[in-house]
């Protein structure tokens, strides 16, 4: 298995590609060690030296690092991890995680599936790209809420991404929106 590396805008973070599906649909979030009960891979790349977040995309695996830990120490000790969980046959959700662990939203309105349109057939592959991901969290008198996670929760350029980038396309394709604000979960 040969697993490729990329980096991404985020410095902290660096994106890991084994050529195999990781999640095939959706995504899955751990913020820190503590968050990463319910995946065996995951656990097993916190096991890594200075790791403080790990995130899981259909095709990817994005790993952030602390500040203090460089790049150097801590990728063998991650590529070693990733390749040996592929290898046990261990899924990388386990349970009701497998199955819960993309975000469940309630009933919507035209504009909300307008703007969930856009952000998965325009902004999610870009963001994925980066070894991240924005997910929907709400549409209320205009204001559309996002989540970034992965490589793009920690970015020194995602609050550009947002304003700049999102908010602009949003807008254009949709007279309803007036701003994007991030939120934490």
């Amino acid at each position: 298995m040969f697993i490729q590396t990329e980096s991404t805008p985020n410095p902290a973070t660096l994106k890991f590609l084994p050529g195999q599906d990781v999640l095939g649909q959706g995504t899955a979030d751990f913020p820190d060690a503590a968050s990463a009960a319910t995946s065996p891979l995951a656990r097993a790349i916190f096991a890594a030296p200075g790791v403080t977040g790990v995130f899981l995309g259909a095709d990817f695996i994005t790993v952030t690092k602390a500040e203090a830990t460089d790049w150097a120490h801590a990728k063998p000790a991650i590529l070693g991890a990733i390749l040996e969980h592929y290898q046990s046959g261990r899924p990388a959700l386990e349970g009701e995680a497998e199955a819960a662990h993309a975000v469940q939203e309630g009933p919507d309105g035209v504009v909300v599936e307008q703007i969930k349109e856009l952000l998965d057939t325009r902004v999610r592959p870009a963001v994925a790209q980066d070894g991240g991901d924005i997910t929907f969290h709400g549409f209320d008198r205009g204001v559309v809420y996002l989540h970034m996670k992965g490589a793009c929760a920690g970015c020194p350029s995602s609050t550009m991404t947002l304003k700049m980038g999102i908010e602009n396309l949003l807008r254009h394709y949709i007279p309803e929106v007036t701003e994007v604000r991030q939120v934490a979960v």
